[in-house]
Formats: structure tokens, sequence, C-alpha cells
């Protein structure tokens, strides 16, 4: 089939579709670390089609088109790389998002594409194991090794010299409602266990504060005897989240008066009412610990800038190594073999 001068076949050609589908997956993963699950369904289902019409092709054909060329590479794609999308996403190392998109992939691009553009055909360096969700997956963990590199160099460059260089970088505190990711630093020091910046944004909406408020009067909201007697819906801590906050669940107005308050019981060894926040919301706020979230408050009661980590969605290395498979190839077997 021709389009535009490009040769290839129907399926290869559909399978393009991805491309616009994940860079938008990966600009919404950044922006707001949400992305609906409905978006995998239609390209799963279209890869299931193409597999089907890959299939009826290399049959017709016969001879190694339909055992080494397809059965092959559709066996490594869906018996490899599904397993490690799954395994990895029930030992914590990838999100749901993440998980899912390299699913719909092993079965979107189980066999590497061709595309003839006049002379030169991409992918540039097809390898001999010839599956392409596997190549798509080794190029996205070469990305993601390399970000901290770009990050750190980044840092070096405007004198961010630090242990925690690699994997962040300074923020003002204003940006922290609108930023995603995990504090780097507690009141003693730099550190990799900080405070979800989401488990925040779920505090902070739960007691009808802004993190203005808070810096304003520190003393004041730490009191556990401040937190309001009907606490706002905590959210799930995105920035995006549609909310309708009571300001401070009017414990401003009970702190101005000193009349006794259902709050006034707490235990006074709760600090910013930490405990009393975990325990009246369902679930887990990303595991966070009273302590995390007291030691995340401290910091950024009086700290004007603080380090944080981004925490790079793994959506963004996948488009990567999507747009660089369909271009170069494999970067890691295609220079090595």
């Amino acid at each position: 089939m021709t389009l535009a001068g490009t040769v290839a076949t129907g399926p290869d050609l559909l399978r393009l579709v991805a491309v616009p589908v994940f860079a938008w997956t990966a600009y919404r993963d950044i922006e707001t670390r949400r992305v609906s699950s409905t978006v995998w369904i239609p390209l799963a289902l279209l890869g299931a089609v193409l597999l089907l019409w890959d299939a009826r092709l290399a049959w017709a054909a016969g001879g190694t088109a339909w055992s080494y060329d397809f059965l092959v590479p559709t066996a490594i794609s869906l018996g490899l790389v599904v397993p490690i999308a799954y395994l990895f996403w029930w030992i914590g190392g990838f999100g749901g998002a993440d998980a899912k998109a390299l699913l719909v992939l092993a079965v979107l691009f189980p066999t590497f594409p061709e595309y003839a553009l006049g002379p030169v055909t991409l992918p540039l360096e097809p390898t001999r194991i010839g599956a392409f969700s596997f190549t798509i997956l080794t190029n996205a963990v070469l990305v993601a090794v390399a970000l901290p590199v770009v990050l750190a160099i980044r840092n070096a460059a405007a004198g961010r010299i630090a242990p925690v260089m690699l994997v962040g970088w300074p923020v003002p505190w204003e940006r922290i409602p609108e930023t995603h990711g995990r504090l780097l630093e507690t009141p003693t020091g730099l550190s990799r266990g900080g405070l979800d910046l989401d488990a925040l944004r779920m505090y902070l909406r739960w007691r009808g504060l802004s993190l203005a408020q808070l810096r304003e009067a520190p003393e004041r909201y730490r009191d556990p005897a401040t937190l309001p007697d009907e606490p706002n819906p905590p959210t799930d801590g995105a920035v995006t989240a549609d909310v309708d906050l009571r300001g401070d669940g009017g414990a401003l107005e009970r702190a101005e008066t000193d009349a006794p308050a259902a709050s006034d019981a707490l235990d006074a060894d709760d600090p910013w009412g930490a405990e009393a926040f975990l325990d009246d919301i369902e679930g887990s706020a990303y595991g966070t610990t009273p302590e995390t979230l007291r030691d995340g408050l401290e910091v950024l009661r009086e700290n004007e800038t603080v380090w944080i980590s981004p925490g790079t969605p793994f959506l963004v290395p996948i488009f990567a190594g999507l747009v660089i498979a369909l271009v170069y190839g494999d970067l890691l077997l295609g220079t090595l073999l």
C-alpha cells in the first residue's frame, strides 16, 4: 500500500495511530500524573485486530514469514513483555498506566514494522529478535536511565551541587501546590524519603487550608485543636482535582473565640493533626506516615526553596522509546549485534 510516498503494509500504517495517542498520554502524565484507563481500550482492540490481520498475511506468504517473522516475535512480545509489565506493576516498579501502556504495545507491536520512505526504510536498525514491543521497552529503559544524568548535568551547570542532584532540583515554595513529585528534604537535611506532594495536597484540602495560610501561622496550625470539626474531602491529591473547600472547616473562628470544640480532645502529641488526618481518610495517602507528613510540613513552613524529585512518569520514556524504535530501531541490540 502506498500513502503519500510511504510504503508499508496496512497493519503497519494503522499502528502509527499509537504515536499521537502516546504523545498525549505522556503529556497528560507529566501535567496531572493521571491517565484514564479508557485510553488504552481502543488501542488494545486495534492491536488485536491488526495481530489477526498480520497472522493472515504471514500465513498467506508461507515459509519463514509465518514461523520466523511472525510466530517467534509474537511469542516473545506476548510471552515476555506482558509478564514483565505485570511483574513490575505487581512489585510497585511501574504505575498502573505504565503497565497498561506496555501491555497495549505488546499486542499492538509484536513484530517489527517497516516504512519505506524513498530509498530509506525505517526503522534503520531492526534486530534479529524481531519483537518490536521488546525493543520499545529496552529503549524506554535506556532513556529512563539517561534522565538522571541529564538532570545532574543541568544542576551542576546551575551550580546546584547536592547529593540528590541526580533525582531532583530546587523550587520556590510557591510552586509546590501546583507541582507533582516528592520532597527531598526533612528537618534533618536532604533525604530521598520525603513527603509525597499529592499527600500534601490531600492534607491541605482536608483542612481547607492553602500552603500560604499555613506558612503565615505555623504555630497555630501545628496545634491539633485547630483541626476542623467537618473536614473537607481530601480528593486524590491531583493538581487538577475539582475541589470546593470550606476555609479550614471553621477552625479559624473557633481559634479566635476560644470556644470548646470536639477536636480539643485530640492528643496534643499529634502535631499538625497528621495522625488524625490519616485516620480519618479512606485508604492511604500514598504510603505517607504521620512522621513523614509532619517532617514535610516543618520543612515547608519556613524554607523559601525546597528540593523536590519530579518522579518523571515512565510513560515519558515509553513514548520516547516508541519514537526511537520507529525511526532508528533498537538502541541496545541494534548497536551491539
